[in-house]
């Protein structure tokens, strides 16, 4: 479990900045549409399984309101889940 949670924290941060990094100024700027909408749909998928993962994840594990709320904050920031992944669920076992 922890790995798959893992796994996915990484896989949304990356497409969280390839969404808004780089396939958003393609849509708005040079009217590129095809790429957004890939990784728009991607980015949605990963969202909604960061966000499930994290519930029964934290169900598991017994955690708090409290923490379950910093990682789905994170999964709404640039860079969250990286910093989730680092100071949360690296070194658990």
């Amino acid at each position: 479990m922890l790995k798959a949670f893992r796994l996915t924290a990484i896989l949304e941060g990356i497409s969280y900045l390839l969404l808004f990094g780089i396939t958003m100024p393609l849509k708005h700027w040079a009217d590129i549409l095809e790429p957004n909408k890939v990784v728009g749909y991607a980015h949605g998928g990963l969202f909604i399984l960061y966000v499930l993962l994290a519930v029964v994840f934290c169900w598991e594990r017994k955690w708090g309101i409290k923490r379950f709320i910093v990682l789905f904050i994170a999964s709404l920031l640039p860079f969250g889940t990286f910093y989730a992944d680092k100071k949360y669920l690296q070194g658990l076992s």
